[in-house]
């Protein structure tokens, strides 16, 4: 199992969601967050009062995955996210190695 984050555009984040669901990944979790890096978009950017450097508003989004279908989501979000352009973000995908379910405790331990 892996853990993928991607922080992508805010704009670009309705066409990674129906990318993935078209090819059956739906389950993650959706956050916006300000991101600042050596870019930032200067149509974009904006001064936060918790934040006051100039940087622009991301999604992050993370899914954990089975490890055969990484390539894929990394695919479709890479090709759903991507203009181009300096500040489309980031991916990073990471390993998992165990899983507790909340409601039951149950747990699941994975080979890294």
């Amino acid at each position: 199992m892996k853990l993928i984050k991607a922080y992508i555009r805010l704009d670009m984040f309705e066409e990674v969601h129906r990318a993935l669901n078209e090819e059956g990944f739906t389950s993650m979790t959706v956050m916006e967050a300000e991101g600042m890096g050596s870019y930032s978009d200067p149509e974009n950017r904006h001064g936060s009062l918790k934040f006051p450097a100039l940087h622009s508003k991301v999604v992050k989004l993370e899914m954990v995955s089975e490890d055969d279908h990484v390539d894929a989501v990394v695919k479709i979000i890479h090709e759903n996210a991507s203009t181009g352009h300096k500040g489309d973000g980031i991916m990073v995908v990471l390993p998992v190695e165990r899983s507790i379910r909340v409601r039951d405790g149950e747990q699941r331990t994975y080979t890294v």
